[in-house]
């Protein structure tokens, strides 16, 4: 039997492109998330302060 391919999540997607772009890791992605929500601006901005405060 042919696997399926598996379904399209947006929230996965979203969570990888904001760990690209801002160099921290997915799973920091998601604990901004669940302190600010799925806004994309809000969530670059802290990606980036957290960032800084580890280098």
């Amino acid at each position: 039997m042919a696997e399926r391919p598996k379904a399209f999540d947006p929230k996965a997607e979203f969570v990888r492109k904001v760990a690209q772009e801002t160099g921290i890791s997915e799973g920091q992605v998601r604990e901004l998330i669940s302190m600010v929500g799925y806004d994309h601006s809000s969530l670059v901005r802290e990606a980036r302060i957290l960032k800084q405060s580890e280098q």
